[in-house]
Formats: structure tokens, C-alpha cells, sequence
């Protein structure tokens, strides 16, 4: 087996020497010579995966079992691999004697954005994953707006100060480039103002607790006024409520 390995691996550096046809001749007997000592593809280990189409995953490492394991190529394997919109980075490597072994690193999901009627699955930064097969992801939160994807992890992270608020909040427009409206799952409105609109959530939350706020027959609540949370009503009407902001409770 020695012999036999030095002997191609002479014939390959020739290979890498030689023009043309020639060089390719001598490149396939390398890879045949190699195939015969025993250096075929048998196995194609995956890790990492988990909403890669593993169809086309196995398209794009584009070898069946019995091929020669040293025509395959690891490096040009990844580059293709990390076109995916699915994957962040990859590993792929040659294991002797047997083995192409790839690890993934995925893209996770954050959102559904909905973009002129039409949605798609976005990571946190705004990276569009895919705009099919959408049924899985249903209870995804909804982004609106041709800006929304560069604000989802900002969003995010906002409404994970407030998890009980998170709970409720269905899709989020952004209103204005610049900040968000919150549609709740009861068909609730909740304004958010452009500044601190952390301490808004915060208002709301406590307005939750002590009053049950968003339990009443309401269509909007807006937080943009820093000292009132303003209310709208079913048949129209508003509603002003006074609360703590800490910077004082006038009205």
C-alpha cells in the first residue's frame, strides 16, 4: 500500500507539471490508482444540519459512493456550500480512507418579513433564508416594512425585555423607517415611540399588571407620549392615561 501511494503521488506531481490533456491523463490515473488502493468515497458525514435541503446539499458535494477520494475538491465543496443562503460557514474536509465529512454552521431563523404581499424567513440580520415551505415557520413574528430585516435584531431584542408582552405581538410595522407599530394576536395596535421605546414596553407592561390594560375592548394603545399612554376605543373615542415614566406623572 506504501509503494503503491508514493508511486501516484509521483504521478500527481507530474500531473501538476504538465499542459492540457496530458496533465488531465495523468491526473485521472492518479485518481484511478488511488481508487484501486482503496481511497473511494463510502461514507458522506454531515453535521450541523438542520433546515438545509439535504438533497441539495448532496448535489453540491456532487459525489457518490465508489468515487475516487482524492478528485474530490474540500475547498471548492465550501465555497459553493456557503452560497446556500442557509449556511453561515462550512467545514469540509477529505478523511482518509473513506470519509468527506462536512459541518455546518446554519443561518437561524428570526422572522417572517412581508414585503409587497410576498413573505420570506430572515436571520437576524436581515438575511433572506428562503420564501417557500413557509408552513413550518407559521408562528414566526411578522416584519413589515422595506426596511424591517436591518431591525429585526434590534426588535428582538426589545420585545425580549418584555416577555410577556412578546407573547402577544403577532407582527411588527415598521412605521416610517423609524420605529414600531406591534399588532397583538387580540387585533390590538401598540404604538411604540422612536426613542426608548424599551421604557415604552416597560409603561405598557406595568399598565398590564395594575390595570390589565390590554385586556380591555381597545383597538390602539400609543406609547409615543413619554407621560400619558394614550387609548383608542372601539367606536373611535380616546383615552388618556396617566403613568409612571420616572420623569414625573403629569399629564
Amino acid at each position: 500500500m506504501l509503494t503503491l501511494l508514493a508511486g501516484v503521488a509521483g504521478l500527481w506531481a507530474l500531473a501538476s507539471g504538465l499542459p492540457g490533456q496530458v496533465g488531465g491523463a495523468v491526473a485521472r490515473a492518479y485518481y484511478g490508482a488511488t481508487a484501486d488502493a482503496g481511497l473511494t468515497v463510502q461514507n458522506i458525514m454531515v453535521e450541523g444540519r438542520v433546515n438545509t435541503d439535504p438533497a441539495r446539499l448532496l448535489r453540491t458535494v456532487g459525489f457518490r459512493r465508489g468515487d475516487a477520494l482524492m478528485a474530490f475538491d474540500p475547498d471548492s465543496v465550501r465555497r459553493k456550500l456557503e452560497r446556500d443562503p442557509w449556511i453561515r460557514s462550512a467545514r469540509v474536509e477529505r478523511r482518509l480512507p473513506d470519509t468527506i465529512y462536512v459541518s455546518l454552521t446554519e443561518r437561524v431563523p428570526a422572522a417572517l418579513w412581508q414585503n409587497q404581499g410576498r413573505l420570506s424567513l430572515i436571520d437576524e440580520e436581515g438575511t433572506v433564508l428562503t420564501n417557500s415551505d413557509l408552513e413550518r415557520f407559521s408562528d414566526y413574528l411578522i416584519v413589515v416594512g422595506q426596511d424591517a430585516p436591518g431591525r429585526v435584531a434590534d426588535l428582538t431584542h426589545l420585545l425580549q425585555g418584555e416577555p410577556s408582552i412578546r407573547n402577544q405581538v403577532e407582527a411588527a410595522t415598521l412605521a416610517g423607517g423609524r420605529r414600531w407599530d406591534l399588532r397583538l394576536k387580540s387585533g390590538l395596535t401598540v404604538r411604540l415611540p422612536e426613542d426608548d421605546p424599551g421604557l415604552a414596553l416597560s409603561r405598557l407592561a406595568r399598565a398590564q399588571d395594575q390595570e390589565g390594560i390590554m385586556d380591555k375592548d381597545l383597538t390602539a394603545i400609543d406609547l409615543r407620549d413619554r407621560d400619558r399612554i394614550i387609548v383608542a376605543t372601539r367606536p373611535g373615542a380616546a383615552q388618556s392615561y396617566k403613568t409612571s415614566s420616572g420623569a414625573g406623572d403629569n399629564i
